[in-house]
């Protein structure tokens, strides 16, 4: 992994060395969101009304080498939510610094990636981390390129957070064994707060697309360094093209607990989206069954929302 850091270092600084000027262009675009929220009558809610705010500010141009190097940042609600600077090599690969988002690389960009027409069945409900593998995001550098077919990459954060004192970095590889399929397996070590306490994470599944219709099964692991502390999550989903327009989707999860104190915390969900030029209709029920492996805990979150880009 420390090679392969210097690497793509040393190819980022060659190649803003090598050319002292291109042209590019930078475009401004945006997106807004009213949603709906009801959840269960042992939460407060508040206003069930609330609206997001999106604005993205993205420039690319053309080097003398024939790279392209391309530039992001996202505002939601005025605030920083994301940004990344990438350098597209060609055939030797992309390579990406990232705040805020995977980038499309490493374990991160594989948390969950079953079919759905909406929201996974675990979002916003109480039990949502559980069994979810993930790392730093923040200011993470990442590597990912072709070999023979297969999508490689891989994603490096040193010292993710002040008190971190380990790096963490992930492996991942997807590729379509025939057509319809995917199949992905990726790794990780995401570091801990001492050099003893680190997690190691793995993930693995696949989808099969038939006409309209795309399943997905996958399965995680999350390896803590702590005793009786480890999860294990299952998820099969399935969604439907009722046609360009119109989607539907529905998935079920369990997460196992190491701690035999624990119950399996089952989590079902189902989704629907359309589209119609600009603006997105949208809506999501999720519910948890003993949400956090606490017996009879349970929980749901119902969501409508209506979106347009600009």
């Amino acid at each position: 992994m420390t090679n392969l850091k210097k690497l793509g270092l040393s190819a980022l600084a060659g190649s803003l060395v090598a050319t002292t000027g291109y042209a590019g262009a930078l475009d401004v675009t945006g997106a807004a969101k009213v949603s709906y929220v009801s959840k269960d009558e042992t939460e407060i809610t508040g206003n069930p009304f609330s609206m997001t705010r999106d604005i993205n500010f993205a420039g690319s141009g053309e080097m003398d080498n024939g790279m392209t190097i391309s530039y992001f940042q996202l505002l939601s609600a005025g605030a920083f939510s994301s940004s990344g600077l990438t350098l597209d090599m060609g055939d030797a690969g992309v390579l990406k610094l990232s705040n805020g988002t995977a980038g499309g690389h490493g374990i991160s960009a594989y948390e969950d990636k079953m079919p759905t027409a909406n929201e996974q069945v675990w979002d916003d409900l109480d039990g949502e981390a559980n069994g979810l593998v993930n790392i730093s995001k923040a200011n993470t550098l990442s590597y990912g390129t072709s070999i023979a077919g297969a999508n490689v990459s891989v994603s490096y954060n040193p010292d993710a957070g002040t008190t971190t004192a380990e790096s963490s970095r992930s492996f991942a590889v997807d590729f379509a064994p025939m057509d319809g399929a995917m199949i992905f397996y990726a790794m990780g070590d995401a570091a801990g707060t001492t050099q003893n306490n680190g997690t190691d994470l793995w993930t693995a599944g696949g989808t099969y697309t038939t006409g309209a219709l795309t399943m997905g099964a996958q399965i995680s692991s999350v390896d803590k360094s702590a005793a009786n502390s480890d999860t294990e999550r299952t998820h099969l989903a399935v969604s439907f093209a009722v046609n360009e327009n119109l989607s539907v989707s529905t998935g079920m999860s369990t997460v196992e607990f190491e701690s035999a104190s624990k119950s399996d915390q089952e989590d079902t969900g189902f989704s629907v989206s359309y589209t119609m030029g600009s603006m997105t209709i949208a809506a999501a029920a999720n519910s948890s069954d003993n949400a956090g492996g606490t017996d009879g805990t349970d929980d749901t979150h119902k969501e409508m929302s209506i979106a347009f880009a600009f």
